[in-house]
């Protein structure tokens, strides 16, 4: 299958990246566009989260509904965007034009693909070996990663969000990340130039 983004990861900041580039289907830039999320990667860091502290979001939400939640707004609204269940990505690979990506179950090419896992060891996807360094904002002693970016965008076609991409793990930084690269996709789509998608009343 092949997809002009596939987003790696399905936390926090895989669907907020996912529900962004959703939301400029209309757009003439991104109508054609073909976008994918791999939500099976590892356990999330949400499985055990509780919220208090998160403008929208009700007192004591808990973090596995936000997970399963997440994903049925974005099928909901946005079901154009495929989402790839039960495959864990093995490796990621150049091909200079497109970004091979092999599962445990498949095997699928992207034009641009996004890094949304957590910052957790081991980092098991080969192809992005180079691209490993130590967390810039978590406490040294958890030994936590990130890969080399600048504002999330690792090199042509490669972007990352949320922790992965050194940003601290708190619910709403990470969302915010994810939006963050979503637009700089759709200001990519646009010509260069810059886009931000609002719905209105």
């Amino acid at each position: 299958m092949n997809f002009d983004v596939l987003i790696i990861g399905g936390g926090v900041s895989g669907l907020q990246c996912a529900l962004v580039l959703g939301s400029a289907k209309e757009k003439p830039f991104a109508m054609d566009k073909k976008i994918g999320v791999i939500v099976h990667q590892k356990a999330s860091h949400l499985q055990n989260a509780l919220f208090n502290n998160v403008l929208g979001l009700p007192a004591k939400t808990i973090g596995r509904n936000i997970l399963v939640e997440g994903r049925q707004q974005l099928s909901t609204l946005y079901p154009t965007i495929s989402q790839i269940e039960m495959e864990k990505v093995i490796s990621v690979d150049d091909l200079k034009d497109v970004y091979k990506i092999v599962t445990n179950k498949g095997t699928y090419t992207s034009k641009i693909v996004i890094i949304a896992l957590n910052y957790s060891k081991p980092f098991t996807i080969t192809g992005l070996e180079n691209f490993i360094e130590p967390h810039e904002k978590a406490n040294p002693e958890k030994d936590r990663i990130q890969l080399k970016n600048k504002e999330g965008f690792i090199k042509d076609g490669l972007y990352c969000c949320g922790t992965i991409a050194g940003c601290r793990s708190q619910f709403a930084i990470a969302a915010g990340s994810g939006a963050a690269v979503a637009t700089d996709i759709l200001t990519l789509w646009n010509g260069g130039n810059h886009i931000k998608i609002h719905d209105k009343l």
